[in-house]
């Protein structure tokens, strides 16, 4: 088993099995909709895209999103891990600034996808030791760019698995052991408005949630998100 971790979707790498990261915060909100009722999360790259999904699927379902950390106007809700404790719809809706268009890059990519977080970030490795299978983590990074809180969370699953490692992963570990604190590790990055600490604390728990989000289908081109 082989393990990689590419940066930012650019780096996407094929592999039976890729893990999809944006610890700030789509993948963090996605694995805490879905465990905390949520029937299905719909990852968008364009707002277009989900609004017309929202039109299609009608109260069936609600938006949520963000550009630049901002509510997307018009949306039902935010991007914030914190607004899906309790289901609202059997879908969410979903598109943000990194996440989603990562999810989507993904897919593209690798035979079977999930999404990982430090909220579920021991039910995440386990599954990826339980495939064996060569594995490449996919950070959605800031706008195409490096971003340290994604490289963090992607090592932090590296060092848990016995697996060869390319020297992207190596250097993913390397974050990861720098902070021994996960809060600290996204805390280390240096993009991004200020005002998200409440959902950076929230975000920065780990393993506190068993779910593992697996990419089910494309419809068009929206990746289907479901347990």
């Amino acid at each position: 088993m082989r393990v990689h971790v590419a940066f930012t979707p650019a780096e996407a790498a094929a592999a039976p099995l890729g893990v999809a990261i944006d610890v700030m915060r789509a993948t963090s909100t996605i694995v805490q909709a879905l465990a905390s009722g949520y029937q299905r999360v719909l990852c968008c790259a364009e707002i277009d895209d989900a609004r017309a999904l929202r039109a299609e699927l009608g109260d069936t379902a609600i938006t949520g999103g963000e550009r630049d950390a901002q509510r997307i106007d018009g949306f039902d809700a935010g991007a914030s891990p914190r607004e899906f404790l309790e289901p609202r719809a059997e879908t969410l809706i979903l598109s943000t600034t990194n996440g989603t268009r990562a999810i989507v890059t993904a897919a593209a990519s690798c035979g079977e996808v999930v999404l990982g977080s430090l909220l579920n970030l021991d039910a995440v490795t386990q599954l990826v030791r339980e495939r064996s299978e060569d594995t490449v983590v996919l950070c959605a990074g800031f706008k195409d760019d490096f971003a340290i809180d994604d490289a963090y969370c992607a090592g932090r699953i590296v060092v848990q698995l016995e697996a060869q490692r390319t020297d992207a992963a190596i250097a993913a570990a390397l974050v990861a052991d720098r902070y021994p604190e996960a809060i600290d590790g996204i805390n280390a990055r240096t993009y991004g408005p200020p005002g998200l600490e409440e959902d950076i604390a929230w975000c920065s728990q780990v393993s506190v949630l068993e779910v593992v989000p697996r990419l089910s289908r494309m419809l068009g081109a929206a990746a289907e998100v479901t347990l």
